[in-house]
């Protein structure tokens, strides 16, 4: 007896977009944190210096959220940002453009609240 993989039925999760200097990287999930669709710039056929363009960042974005709502029925969402790369505004654009309803938008970049430790001081 062979078990078939169903495909799993989730209408509420979260999109977490990681933007980074080199890259933009989606990942949509359900409300408890279990990965549903991922996808970056580099799936989608870009490469190198690519990959971190808005434009990059915009087709997959898209093409992440459009797998989620055909294969899962995906249509809420709270969205979490983490970046501050070049491709974080385009995902966000990118997002509103598809047909989901975005609960919230919360920002969840690392803050050093005190940084590293400064050099000790030249003497000459």
């Amino acid at each position: 007896m062979v078990k078939r993989n169903q495909k799993k039925i989730v209408e509420r999760g979260r999109i977490y977009i990681v933007a980074t200097f080199n890259n933009t990287m989606v990942t949509v999930t359900d409300e408890k944190g279990s990965p549903l669709v991922s996808g970056s710039s580099g799936m989608f056929g870009f490469s190198g210096t690519r990959k971190s363009t808005p434009y990059a960042a915009t087709v997959s974005t898209s093409t992440t959220i459009k797998k989620a709502i055909n294969n899962h029925g995906f249509r809420m969402a709270d969205i979490f940002v983490k970046g501050i790369g070049p491709g974080r505004e385009a995902a966000l654009r990118a997002i509103k453009e598809s047909d989901l309803e975005v609960d919230q938008i919360i920002d969840i970049t690392p803050i050093p609240h005190n940084g590293v430790r400064p050099p000790k001081i030249r003497r000459v």
